[in-house]
């Protein structure tokens, strides 16, 4: 199993622990991509995710942290990419309920793969709230609250792994 981790906006130093964390609790090697933070369009973000995805297979997984988890409900349900699951961690929600960003707000298909939601209820950068309306926009998504862990979901690798395992 490879995992494909794509750090949230300005936070590839910060999710590197995160990153790191999740290797170690699965001893699996993770791809994790510096993406721009000068340029945080949607198609920026996306060509280096889709060239990462091509590569991997069923076996493996991707992660998306805030941001990043953002680009991945835009790129996933664009065509049977061959990982069977995905993890979005703290996903912003851009729509007027939310943050009210209009371009980086995803209101298509849900991806064909198995996926998950998890948010921290101590999340001191994207609010708890917004789990909810990501599990609206993505209902047949798995949704995972977590008591503590903040927007780092510090402490929360292994139940983090344990998720990807499907267990």
């Amino acid at each position: 199993m490879r995992v494909l981790f794509v750090h949230g906006a300005g936070g590839y130093l910060e999710d590197q622990v995160m990153a790191d964390a999740l290797s170690d609790a699965l001893d699996s090697p993770v791809d994790y991509p510096q993406l721009s933070d000068a340029d945080m369009s949607v198609d920026a973000w996306a060509g280096p995710v889709r060239e990462r995805l091509a590569a991997l297979g069923p076996d493996d997984i991707v992660v998306g942290h805030s941001f990043g988890a953002t680009i991945l409900q835009w790129v996933l349900p664009e065509r049977g990419w061959a990982p069977r699951r995905a993890l979005l961690l703290a996903t912003p929600d851009w729509s007027p309920d939310g943050w009210d960003v209009a371009q980086y707000v995803y209101d298509g298909a849900e991806p064909d793969m198995d996926t998950s939601l998890h948010h921290c209820r101590d999340d001191e950068v994207v609010p708890f709230e917004h789990l909810a309306l990501g599990a609206v926009r993505m209902p047949s998504a798995r949704v995972v609250e977590h008591p503590a862990g903040g927007h780092q979901f510090e402490g929360l690798a292994q139940a983090i792994a344990a998720e990807a395992r499907g267990a």
